[in-house]
């Protein structure tokens, strides 16, 4: 009979046991598995809950575009309804023409809500048509240094003008062409007011507004086609910029006007009306601005947009600008 020798017995045992240092290894091992595993899974819940807000959010935006795209149509209606009544007398109510001073509408939805304004173009500041001093007084009512209003009151004159000479603070081809990115000035009306951010001094915080600021866009235009500005329409911004025009006397035209269009507009300015008549008038145009915004449930953010149409008695209009989405800061 075979005998193990104390060798093979030795080499039995350690062939049958794992030491302490593989143990660790192995569990070592299995806790950053199972750290990769739980890493993983919270990765997936992030990005699946991520991916939900998205939707969510995605989701509330259309509906609240679809709302205001609803109160773009609206106001179109009422503009079709005031072509056709607004001469009409007596009025029932809940018949009455909407007024075009900017005032918001509110429509309730079932799961919402919209704004409409409607402005005729006649009471902004047609940037075409309109004096320097009309202009100016905007500029410095808005906040402005006196500076930076002079620059760009005389560059946008020098813009449109036909010929290349420059006012004392404006500017012209040859200072557009020395530009990193160099262009002539138009020498030509302006199509667009985006048209203005390339006018020497004006900046997208001036045009747009910025931390609150209003933007000056808000009270000009370019299709008004008038030199005068329809009181009856003018925000308050636009009427302090009449020469003649006291915050007093601004804060009267809008309470006389919240009942009915005002039509004696002497009997209101008094002594001042020598200096504000050059700038005012009571004849609004065909052009229309509608600036409607969309709500969800009560929402104080929204979706707006801003289009200006010319309707006729036809019940046909055509958009001259439209913009989706657009930044509201007043």
């Amino acid at each position: 009979m075979l005998q193990n020798t104390p060798s093979q017995s030795g080499s039995h045992i350690r062939a049958g046991t794992i030491s302490k240092p593989q143990k660790g290894i192995a569990l070592l091992m299995v806790l950053w598995v199972l750290t990769i595993l739980t890493v993983m899974v919270f990765s997936f819940s992030y990005m699946a809950r991520t991916e939900a807000y998205a939707a969510l959010s995605f989701r509330q935006t259309i509906e609240k575009k679809f709302l205001a795209e609803a109160g773009m149509e609206r106001g179109i209606a009422e503009l079709f309804y005031m072509n056709t009544n607004k001469n009409k007398t007596p009025v029932r109510p809940g018949d009455e023409v909407w007024r075009t001073d900017g005032r918001p509408y509110k429509i309730l939805t079932e799961n919402g809500y919209y704004t409409i304004g409607i402005t005729n173009e006649a009471g902004k500041v047609d940037i075409n048509t309109t004096s320097e001093l009309i202009l100016r007084n905007l500029l410095l009512n808005l906040g402005l240094n006196l500076d930076d209003v002079d620059i760009i009151v005389d560059s946008v004159m020098d813009w449109k003008d036909s010929d290349d000479l420059h006012r004392l603070h404006g500017s012209e081809s040859d200072y557009y062409m020395s530009l990193p990115n160099p262009y002539k000035a138009k020498n030509a009306n302006f199509d667009t007011l985006e048209e203005l951010l390339l006018v020497k001094g004006m900046t997208p915080e001036i045009l747009y507004g910025a931390e609150g600021k209003e933007g000056i866009i808000d009270f000009l235009t370019v299709n008004s086609k008038v030199t005068k500005i329809n009181i009856n329409a003018a925000p308050r911004e636009v009427l302090l910029a009449i020469p003649g025009i006291t915050p007093e006397l601004a804060d009267a035209i809008i309470t006389i006007r919240e009942a009915q269009d005002i039509q004696d507009i002497q009997g209101i300015l008094g002594n001042n009306y020598p200096m504000a008549s050059p700038y005012i008038d009571l004849t609004g145009t065909n052009a229309f601005t509608i600036e409607s915004a969309g709500y969800k449930g009560t929402e104080k953010t929204g979706y707006t947009i801003r289009a200006t149409v010319t309707p006729d008695v036809n019940n046909t209009f055509k958009y001259l600008y439209y913009k989706s989405p657009v930044d509201i800061t007043r």
